[in-house]
């Protein structure tokens, strides 16, 4: 009997008996009240200030006073009942743009009071809503003073590391309360931020004075300051790119901060080949905020007017080991037009305590992975192999996410609340924030088909201008749902939009959709040689990547990483967590591993891992022919192939 035919009767047969009993206590349950106010599209009524003291770099610990104006159309001055004093509630930031769900380190607020004056105020928690909190607001009462800290992570397991010994990451929302009830586009505020002495810091706020190491910005709303980071630090460098864009360097250490011309030449041509492929500037100034860093955790997050990024050390001093992180910043500058400028309507929220709704990230994410791989390679940050390359290692990583067999594409774009990036135990069954990558695919194809339809007149680059460009340094939001961009698609090139985005998006599959490659004129090929795309990937992410032959990355000193799903060291017993002491009789290291595959590429044996399991060992037989494998790119040839296929014309530069 198949499984659900034996469940079924099981139900059926213990159905008549799951009523409660009669004489059981039985609870009614009743709505909690909301008692925060909804936002409102109207100016707050004052300018709040906050000064934030991040001088401790020792301990991490951000000093943080704030003084916020009472709104008396919500609170009123004069109290309806005087014996009971007006509830003024202020909220923290949830949900964070770029984060995709609700990631506020509420947990990390300690020391919390509120003074109206010298008095000093009674404030309790929202028992449903746990990021706002009701301070009562005696009678006459105009503004409060909140008096807090933040006390940020000192090891990575306590989340992202934002104050290190020489360098720190100043985030708004993490240091900052806001009225209930606002847009918060509406609310004015000032920041001032006190750096410790001699440190330099780089931000899209401009200031408005600044005196020994305080810094005052200038008034602006909520919305914008929270969108505006600042990297400050010991060893710095700013390089203008262009007349709007510039590059800021914060590193470890001095010895780090040596960009050379040519490195800093890459950077600008980036800028504007970004410009050049949306034919707009969504800003009246970009600041690449850059930290060179082990000390501080490393990110890549997008702004409308800045970009927080943290790569590795060597980024400058190492170039020529490979591509490394460079793909980095391309993709967060792309975000100023597909994700801050133009950005799904279920993702815009007029405040930071309304949910996102995620399902159109396939395009705010998707496409931003695949213009990212393409400037990356017009500006040369990425040579033309490293990026074919790359695209190879995505499609074949792709192909093997079988968990495309149960669940959409569509539905990975709620990971980031479902799995808030935790490991998984089989990321290629369970599936991951596939959208990104499997969306870069999605979109490789649609512009073959463009290019094919079209006879080459357009691309998805007329896509890009069309749909994302704008006004020039209009830094607002423009929303949009599904029916608009298949509209948008259309009216580039006429064709079945819809049912290619419903087939590859919204339904299961057998396999990663890889028809852009072909019709690129590429196909993917496996070879036994890994490519410095890949080296370079393993390098910085501590591994040994064999998931293209058995199906195990490696995490150091014989720890398996992870098992893809229904590989041939699945089929043989492997899991993530487990330790490999030997590999056919020998100790095991890396190269034995490597060896013990490579001399069983006939297939007429099998590779013996000896791995502890907790306390236990045991024998694991892996069962795989044809040696070591890795993805590679291979142009098609042939009577009749364009030479220089799609591919090639898409990742050719359009400035000099």
């Amino acid at each position: 009997m198949r499984l659900v035919g034996f469940l079924g009767l099981v139900l059926a047969l213990t159905t008549s008996a799951v009523a409660m009993p009669n004489n059981l206590s039985k609870p009614t349950y009743t709505a909690p009240e909301d008692t925060i106010p909804a936002p409102r599209d109207k100016p707050y009524p004052g300018t709040m200030r906050l000064l934030v003291d991040a001088r401790d770099n020792r301990q991490g610990v951000f000093q943080v006073t704030q003084t916020i104006p009472v709104d008396p159309a919500i609170y009123p001055v004069v109290p309806a009942n005087p014996a009971k004093p007006a509830k003024f509630t202020l909220l923290y930031p949830e949900w964070l743009p770029g984060n995709h769900a609700p990631r506020g380190e509420i947990e990390k607020l300690a020391d919390l009071e509120f003074y109206a004056g010298d008095q000093k105020l009674d404030w309790v928690r929202d028992n449903v809503d746990v990021y706002a909190l009701h301070i009562a607001v005696p009678e006459g009462t105009s503004q409060i003073t909140a008096q807090f800290q933040f006390v940020s992570a000192t090891t990575s397991s306590q989340g992202r590391i934002v104050m290190a010994p020489s360098m720190l990451n100043l985030r708004w929302h993490q240091v900052s309360l806001y009225p209930a009830g606002y847009y918060v586009r509406q609310i004015p505020v000032e920041a001032t931020a006190i750096y410790p002495e001699d440190w330099q810091a780089a931000t899209s706020l401009r200031p408005k004075s600044k005196e020994g190491n305080t810094t005052v910005y200038k008034t602006t709303d909520y919305d914008t300051l929270v969108d505006s980071p600042v990297f400050a630090g010991q060893h710095f460098q700013t390089h203008k790119l262009t007349s709007r864009a510039h590059l800021n360097i914060v590193a470890d250490d001095a010895k780090f901060l040596k960009p050379k011309k040519a490195h800093l030449a890459a950077h600008r041509k980036l800028v504007k080949e970004a410009e050049a492929l949306f034919g707009s500037h969504p800003y009246d100034r970009y600041d690449f905020l850059l930290a060179l860093t082990e000390e501080m955790g490393g990110i890549g997050l997008e702004h409308h007017r800045s970009s927080e990024n943290g790569v590795n050390r060597e980024y400058f001093t190492d170039w020529k080991a490979g591509p490394g992180r460079r793909n980095l910043l391309p993709h967060e500058i792309t975000h100023a037009w597909n994700g801050k400028y133009r950005r799904p309507k279920g993702m815009w929220t007029p405040d930071f305590r309304q949910p996102m709704r995620d399902n159109l990230l396939w395009v705010y994410e998707g496409q931003t992975q695949f213009w990212g791989y393409v400037l990356g390679a017009r500006s040369g940050l990425y040579s033309k192999q490293d990026t074919l390359d790359a695209i190879a290692a995505i499609a074949a990583g792709m192909d093997q996410r079988v968990g495309r067999t149960w669940r959409p594409l569509v539905d990975t774009t709620h990971d980031p609340i479902l799995s808030a990036r935790r490991p998984k135990p089989w990321s290629s069954w369970q599936r991951s924030e596939d959208y990104y990558n499997e969306g870069l695919l999605i979109w490789l194809e649609a512009d073959q088909i463009i290019r094919r339809e079209s006879n080459g007149k357009n691309s998805l680059e007329d896509f890009a201008q069309s749909f994302f460009g704008g006004k020039n340094g209009d830094w607002g939001v423009a929303t949009y749902e599904r029916k608009d961009v298949i509209e948008a698609l259309n009216n580039i090139q006429p064709y079945d939009w819809d049912r290619f985005i419903e087939e590859r998006v919204y339904r299961t599959s057998a396999e990663a959709p890889k028809n852009g490659l072909t019709f690129g004129g590429y196909k993917l090929v496996y070879v036994d040689k890994p490519s410095a795309y890949i080296l370079a990937n393993d390098k910085r992410r501590k591994q040994l990547n064999l998931s293209y032959s058995i199906g195990v990355v490696m995490g150091g000193k014989g720890r398996i990483k992870s098992v893809v799903w229904d590989s041939p060291a699945f089929k043989a017993g492997l899991k993530s967590g487990l330790t490999i002491s030997a590999v056919n009789g020998k100790a095991y290291s890396d190269e034995a591993l490597k060896l013990a595959i490579e001399e069983n590429r006939s297939g007429e044996g099998k590779i013996e891992i000896f791995a502890k399991n907790g306390e236990a060992y045991h024998n694991f037989m892996v069962d795989h022919s044809g040696g070591l494998r890795y993805p590679a790119l291979e142009k098609i040839t042939g009577e009749g192939v364009d030479q220089e296929g799609g591919i090639d014309r898409l990742l050719r530069p359009k400035t000099k």
